[in-house]
C-alpha cells in the first residue's frame, strides 16, 4: 500500500465552477470536519469493500466513487448495502477532484486502479491539494522510483508494503543469507535483492488474493512464516489506518508497518 501526502494547496489548480455544482449535487451534502474519501476503482471487489469500510468508519465519509464501469449506479447499491448512499459512480476523476478541493477540508484519494494509471492519478490528486493512498498490486519498480522522486520534490509520504519491503526489513537486521550461492545466476533461485543474499520469488494464483511466505532454513530444518489474504475485508483496517495517518504526514515514510 502506498500513501501519498500532499503539501500543495487547491488554489494551484483552478477548475471551472460549473464542475462544482454538478459534482456537489451528485455527491450529496459534505460534512466539513470529516476526512473526505474518494474511492478510485470503486467497482472492483476491493473498491466495494472500501466503500463499506469508509462509510462505517468514524471521522471520515465517502465523498465520491470513481470507475470506468457501472457509471451512474449508486455506490451503496453496488455494494449491496441496505440503503442507497445517493452517491453515483462517476467516470471523470478530474471533475471529482475539482469539487473536493473546493470543500477546504482534508481529502484523500484511495486508488485501486491499474499500475499504468497510478503515477498520473497521484499527480492529479496532488495538483488539487488531495493526498493519496494507493493499493495497486503489480506496480513496477520504475513507477515506485518515479513516485519516490515525485514525493521528495513535494515533501510527501510514501509507505509501501510488499515482498521487496519485507526483504529490505530483513536486510536491515545486518545478517547475510544464502552465503553459499550469492553468485548463482539460476533464475529458479529467485531474484537476488541487495548484497545480503535474500531471494524473492513471485507467483500469481487465481484463487488466492495475496500470499507472502518468508522461509528461514538451516541444514535439516526450515522455519516458515506465511500470511494469506483470502478476502479483501482483511485489508480494510490497514486502509482506514492509512487514510487517517496520511492527512497528517509530511515526510517520506517507506513501509506501512511504520504506522502500526
Amino acid at each position: 500500500m502506498v500513501a501519498i501526502g500532499c503539501p500543495l494547496q487547491a488554489s494551484h489548480c483552478k477548475q471551472p465552477k460549473k464542475w462544482s455544482s454538478i459534482i456537489s449535487s451528485s455527491m450529496g451534502p459534505i460534512k466539513s470536519n470529516n476526512i473526505k474519501v474518494v474511492i478510485n476503482g470503486a467497482a472492483k471487489e476491493i473498491g466495494k469493500a472500501a466503500i463499506i469500510a469508509v462509510t462505517k468508519a468514524r471521522g471520515m465519509e465517502l465523498a465520491a466513487a470513481v470507475d470506468k464501469v457501472l457509471v451512474g449506479e449508486d455506490a451503496g447499491t453496488i455494494c449491496n448495502m441496505e440503503e442507497p448512499l445517493e452517491i453515483p459512480i462517476l467516470s471523470d476523476l478530474t471533475m471529482v477532484l475539482g469539487s473536493i478541493s473546493q470543500s477546504n477540508s482534508n481529502g484523500v484519494v484511495v486508488d485501486f486502479t491499474e499500475p499504468s494509471a497510478v503515477y498520473e492519478n497521484v499527480k492529479q490528486a496532488t495538483a488539487f491539494g488531495l493526498k493519496s493512498v494507493v493499493y495497486v498490486p503489480g506496480i513496477s519498480l520504475d513507477t515506485v522510483a518515479a513516485l519516490s522522486a515525485f514525493c521528495e520534490k513535494a515533501s510527501m509520504d510514501l509507505p509501501s508494503l510488499d515482498a521487496q519491503q519485507i526483504a529490505n526489513n530483513l536486510s536491515n537486521l545486518g545478517r547475510l543469507y544464502n552465503r553459499d550461492d550469492l553468485s548463482t545466476c539460476n533464475l529458479a533461485r529467485g531474484q537476488l535483492l541487495g548484497e545480503d543474499g535474500i531471494r524473492v520469488h513471485s507467483m500469481v494464483l487465481p484463487g488466492l488474493l495475496s500470499s507472502t511466505t518468508v522461509h528461514f532454513s538451516a541444514p535439516g530444518e526450515v522455519y516458515s512464516v506465511r500470511h494469506d489474504i483470502t478476502d479483501v475485508q482483511s485489508l480494510m483496517p490497514g486502509l482506514i489506518l492509512a487514510i487517517r495517518k496520511v492527512v497528517r504526514l509530511k515526510n517520506l515514510i517507506y513501509g506501512l508497518e511504520k504506522f502500526l
